[in-house]
């Protein structure tokens, strides 16, 4: 909850900031011997931190929604944004978190269909190569279904195996003294692969407890697996039981519709590949900043002038190797 407000105190930032520029200086407040006009606001909402990243983001959403957003289906932000306001407890507490953060439905609706669009954007550069899916085949496990408890302290894991050991349903076991509530009900059972996808969704299964799991045969139980906790940090402890494993093989075209989407969303999950997309777009998109305080805030992102310098030497260099070629041909 806390993550999503900040993102929509963001979009309400940017909200405020998008008004104000264009206000024409409408007074906000007065008082005895004053008042407050939008564009004093504006003023002092420039001195903020948080105003060049804002209006970054304002340049970017501008840009990818006049190049991309047509390739945004209605369908696809509604069904977004009631998956956002299913984690957010539901319509009521969703409409009264957006009021908190100055935000209507319409607002939100639009912000998801600017990170929709960012992500048409990313994928119409993507170019996915055999050797690309040759390099995510050697990390990759397709599906196994398994059962897992956990643990925080090595003492409680090891009692519960000696229990399952001694002929203890591991079901049995998992319900009563698991710690890992999202899967304790129904006995640790979950559904994992080499991404971070489970089923049911919200586990969160170590990478070290996948490796183990991985060299188990149908039915059988490991050893205690200690790992870290993802979201603490803290040691904890994991037994693991395997219910139907299925080997990868040596075929890695049996798998290459998988393969293809983990590749894709590692690119685009990848800085460097959006940072250089960025810069194509933005340049294409010819952005003018007019407003000297902000006049370099999209210059992590273009290319260096220095690229582009090398880039037309190397261009005058083949061109006069190609008429030096050209020439030698003609006097032979």
């Amino acid at each position: 909850m806390k993550k999503q407000s900040l993102k929509l105190a963001a979009v309400a930032l940017l909200g405020v900031l998008t008004l104000a520029g264009c206000s024409g200086g409408k007074d906000i407040a007065t008082m005895k011997g004053g008042k407050i006009s939008e564009d004093e606001l504006y003023s002092e909402l420039k001195k903020s931190p948080e105003s060049s990243q804002v209006l970054t983001g304002m340049i970017v959403n501008k840009v990818t929604d006049a190049a991309y957003g047509d390739k945004v289906d209605q369908k696809a932000i509604d069904k977004e944004f009631d998956k956002v306001q299913e984690q957010n407890g539901g319509k009521k507490a969703f409409e009264d978190l957006l009021k908190q953060n100055n935000l209507d439905i319409k607002t939100y609706k639009e912000n998801i269909k600017s990170t929709l669009a960012f992500k048409e954007m990313l994928k119409s550069h993507l170019k996915i190569t055999d050797a690309d899916l040759k390099e995510t085949w050697s990390t990759f496990h397709p599906s196994v279904d398994a059962q897992i408890m956990a643990f925080d302290k090595k003492e409680d894991a090891e009692k519960a195996l000696k229990d399952v050991n001694d002929g203890k349903d591991f079901t049995a076991v998992a319900k009563e003294v698991s710690l890992d509530e999202a899967s304790k009900k129904d006995g640790g059972k979950v559904t994992f692969d080499s991404t971070m996808v489970t089923k049911p969704e919200g586990i969160l299964v170590p990478e070290q407890v996948k490796q183990e799991a991985y060299k188990l045969e149908d039915d059988k139980v490991s050893g205690i697996v200690e790992s870290q906790n993802m979201q603490t940090g803290a040691d904890s402890f994991y037994i693991v039981k395997m219910v139907k494993n299925q080997k990868k093989g040596n075929d890695y075209k049996k798998y290459e519709k998988d393969l293809k989407k983990i590749t894709e969303e590692t690119k685009m999950a990848d800085p460097a590949f959006t940072q250089e997309v960025l810069g194509k777009e933005l340049e294409k998109a010819n952005v003018k900043i007019t407003d000297d305080q902000f006049k370099k805030i999209l210059d992590p992102y273009l290319p260096k002038k220095e690229e582009k310098e090398d880039k037309k030497s190397d261009k005058k260099d083949d061109k006069k190797s190609e008429k030096k070629e050209e020439t030698t041909e003609s006097t032979k």
